[in-house]
């Protein structure tokens, strides 16, 4: 490998990457590691969400059901199983089997469709996931939930900081050279002219339904690590309420860009971490939300194209007026 053929942007998130493993030496605080952690798993399902939104144009409104699966999934082998490292490498893979299946079976069955009708059928398949979570009580716990036990080693939040962190940068950088090969070349076209790149002999919905297993296998592995840091599950893993936030953090950070879901899944864990203490500070802060949602319609309005979109955009301009 030469090193002069590699990216500056490559080695600017190496470096990014290596200051997050030095983060827990700094910040020993137990709070502030779970909201990093936090931000770590919502930046992965974020990252997933990308790969369809931001990539392929794929509009979908029930991505948190993959979520919900390697929640429940890992959930489920914990309490039923002694909790070893063992019981964790068999959740993360029967997760990913699972999800990959759903989503497969799922997109060869809707991935015909156009975006709109497509997005409404995969909130309604989000729907019946909750309901069966919720109906299936003597598995899920219901709508009570269950605690569970966790091997030694991850009940440590450093040790399940640096795993979080180090599967953030794996993914990162694994779907990052995805998107940049030929097959994510093929995506972006699909997301640009569909009928265009059909007519080149791609086959579409080939595409469209790897890229679906592909992002479905990614969020499940982030509903495993969001269930670890929280000790708990319950149905609330399926609700629509999480699809909203990872549409949220995909389209401010910026879609198409990967960073961009990181950088809005780490905006709007803070903003809810800081924006609901502030409720105890003065009565005005207890309509916290309504700041919430002031802070990322400013957002919207003056980085139309998100954060990194819209820095990336000024960015190539200013260069462009040099050149000149």
């Amino acid at each position: 490998m030469n090193l002069r053929t590699v990216e500056k942007s490559t080695w600017v998130y190496l470096a990014i990457a290596f200051l997050l493993f030095v983060v827990p030496f700094l910040v020993t605080g137990r709070s502030i590691q779970f909201l990093i952690i936090q931000i770590f798993v919502f930046g992965i399902f974020a990252m997933s969400y990308d790969l369809l939104l931001g990539y392929t144009g794929i509009i979908s409104f029930g991505h948190v059901m993959f979520f919900g699966v390697g929640a429940y999934s890992t959930a489920v082998l914990f309490d039923r199983f002694e909790p070893t490292i063992f019981t964790f490498g068999l959740a993360v893979l029967l997760s990913a089997i699972i999800a990959g299946v759903v989503s497969f079976i799922v997109g060869i069955l809707t991935l015909r469709l156009k975006s709109h009708f497509y997005a409404m059928l995969t909130l309604a398949l989000a729907g019946l996931f909750l309901v069966g979570a919720e109906k299936w009580r003597k598995v899920t716990g219901g709508s009570d939930g269950f605690t569970f036990g966790l091997p030694d080693m991850l009940r440590d939040s450093f040790m399940l900081y640096m795993l979080s962190a180090l599967s953030l940068v794996l993914l990162f950088f694994g779907l990052r050279r995805m998107t940049k090969s030929p097959f994510g070349k093929v995506l972006v076209a699909i997301r640009e002219n569909e009928s265009r790149t059909e007519s080149l002999g791609y086959q579409v919905l080939h595409y469209k339904v790897i890229v679906s297993v592909v992002s479905g296998v990614v969020a499940s592995y982030s509903g495993v690590l969001y269930i670890l840091s929280l000790r708990f599950v319950d149905t609330s893993v399926f609700a629509t309420d999480l699809t909203i936030d990872v549409l949220l953090m995909t389209i401010i950070g910026g879609v198409g860009t990967l960073i961009g879901p990181i950088i809005g899944a780490s905006l709007i864990e803070f903003a809810h971490h800081w924006l609901s203490d502030l409720s105890d500070v003065h009565w005005l802060f207890e309509r916290w939300i309504i700041l919430y949602g002031t802070i990322f319609i400013l957002i919207v309005v003056f980085f139309p194209k998100g954060i990194v979109g819209t820095l990336a955009d000024r960015y190539l301009r200013w260069r462009a007026r040099r050149t000149e």
